[in-house]
């Protein structure tokens, strides 16, 4: 029963919009009912942490089913290659993924997928098919994109829906890196959000699981099933993998395992643990991220993309001490950010790197004031502005190390705070100075509320390079009011530039920095 679907790159992108992706990938639109006699895919495919030889691949189904694989290096499956299928059962919300191996490097890979009804096992679905491209091996040129914050502050999918996905489709990125904020569990929807100029933002797609705050395993899990709901989402997912990682909202506002729901009458679950619990098994259920048998649920890894970029992965969440004012004068458990361990791991790595650009991919910024509360502060700046103190203090040491190992070309992307800005670290600038100059490129969101600009706190020296951001006083503006951004990257195979653009929803670029590499001698 399975047909050939033809899904290349230019086929995808001959549609004048995403509707079209989607159309002409020959992808099944989102399908609920279990009237129809065959199983059918519900929320399109993703691939993601895609190195040399080898990706994840993600699919979910409306039934429990037997999901049959082939891949193959061509778009028509002529030399497919079957691979052992895979079972979806209620226990994953009847997701599957599995890890691609023994590809090779440069390549595109095409993956098809067809289901067969378990309780009919003749009954079987239309394919479903997706695409990616493996790193290099040479250099070559390498583009990608990053942004972060999805469907947040109550702004859902619209009559346009998540544009900016369609937006950076059109740049036909390697991989695009979410930086966080993935979901929003915490940030019930309503149908409809008066706007002050007397119009209404309309949520025109909505789900039950996105009109209360998540609590229960399947609300979490609801929450990327709802983001997946989104054409241009679904669209780019099938032809370019996302490398993920997560911030606080896929668990709950500024959570760490000291977090207080006491107060919060939203939440009649009120233990933070069992929270993070459910969201941390959604998070990897219905996400390509692979899996590392060591700590099943970690989030922080690296991955090579080839001679040219590593990107390595932090998870500033998962280990950290309580939220507290942050001005502790020596290190203790209650300065801990990224935790001893990733920040060993992290060491290692990067000292064993020998790739040219070293990519730090970090859920939160490293200058900016982001407070939690009129006292606390919820990233790693005090607003102090003088000497190392509280979380400053591991990030101080690391600085220390790139500098003292030698490491070159360190380049931190991140997101969170809902706007979009150039950050250039200077020594001279800064009180902490036993470190190399390097570059902090700030975008997002996605799809959510536009907030900022953030102070800068002055300990590591940030000059302020460029910055988009709402105008003073106006907070939490709807995507309709264009302040989405996300960046791109591209990387030069022969010059091995790195050239940086923001850009916004509309697809206006708004700063453009090319960095050269330093080359050790």
């Amino acid at each position: 029963m399975n047909r050939s679907v033809h899904v290349s790159r230019r086929t995808l992108l001959a549609g004048a919009g995403a509707t079209g992706l989607v159309a002409a990938s020959g992808l099944a639109m989102p399908f609920y009912s279990r009237a129809n006699t065959r199983p059918a895919f519900t929320h399109g495919v993703q691939s993601g942490d895609v190195d040399m030889s080898s990706g994840m691949i993600w699919t979910r189904t409306d039934r429990p089913a037997r999901v049959m694989f082939e891949v193959s290096t061509t778009e028509d499956f002529a030399n497919a290659r079957r691979l052992a299928s895979l079972d979806a059962l209620p226990e994953s919300d009847l997701a599957v993924k599995r890890l691609l191996e023994e590809l090779p490097s440069d390549q595109d890979v095409f993956y098809r997928m067809t289901a067969a009804d378990l309780a009919d096992i003749n009954s079987v679905s239309e394919p479903i098919v997706g695409r990616f491209r493996t790193a290099p091996a040479s250099k070559r040129n390498i583009r990608f994109a990053w942004s972060g914050d999805t469907a947040g502050q109550g702004w859902g999918i619209d009559d346009t829906g998540m544009l900016t996905y369609a937006t950076m489709a059109k740049h036909t990125p390697d991989f695009f890196l979410h930086s966080g904020d993935t979901i929003y569990a915490d940030g019930p929807m309503k149908d409809e959000v008066e706007l002050k100029d007397g119009t209404k933002w309309v949520n025109t797609v909505l789900i039950d699981e996105k009109r209360k705050v998540a609590e229960t395993l399947d609300e979490y899990r609801g929450q990327w099933k709802y983001n997946m709901m989104d054409e241009h989402c679904r669209a780019l997912n099938a032809i370019c993998p996302t490398f993920f990682q997560w911030d606080d909202h896929e668990v709950v506002n500024n959570w760490s395992s000291s977090k207080d729901l006491t107060a919060d009458d939203r939440y009649t679950e009120k233990s933070v643990a069992m929270l993070s619990a459910r969201a941390a098994r959604a998070f990897h259920e219905m996400t390509p991220i692979r899996y590392t048998p060591a700590e099943p649920g970690r989030v922080y890894r690296k991955i090579a993309y080839g001679p040219l970029l590593d990107v390595f992965f932090l998870d500033m969440r998962s280990y950290r001490g309580p939220n507290t004012e942050n001005m502790q004068t020596e290190e203790s458990e209650t300065t801990a950010f990224l935790g001893a361990q990733q920040i060993a791991w992290l060491k290692r790595e990067l000292a064993n790197s020998k790739a040219t650009w070293k990519v730090i991919a970090a859920d939160m910024p490293i200058g900016l004031v982001v407070r939690d509360g009129d006292t606390k502060f919820e990233a790693i700046a005090n607003a102090e502005n003088g000497a190392t103190k509280g979380r400053e203090f591991e990030i101080a040491d690391l600085l220390r190390f790139i500098k003292n190992a030698g490491i070159d070309n360190t380049v931190w992307l991140t997101a969170d705070v809902h706007y979009t800005a150039a950050h250039y670290y200077d020594p001279s600038k800064a009180q902490f100075q036993d470190f190399e100059p390097f570059w902090e490129f700030v975008s997002g969101p996605i799809h959510a509320g536009t907030f900022g600009p953030n102070d800068l706190d002055m300990t590591f020296g940030p000059d302020l390079k460029f910055v988009e951001a709402p105008e003073a006083g106006q907070v939490n503006l709807p995507p309709s009011a264009g302040l989405q951004f996300f960046g791109l990257v591209d990387i030069d195979g022969q010059t091995e530039q790195m050239t940086v653009r923001l850009m916004d929803r509309g697809d206006a670029e708004l700063y453009k920095v090319t960095l050269d590499p330093i080359r050790s001698a």
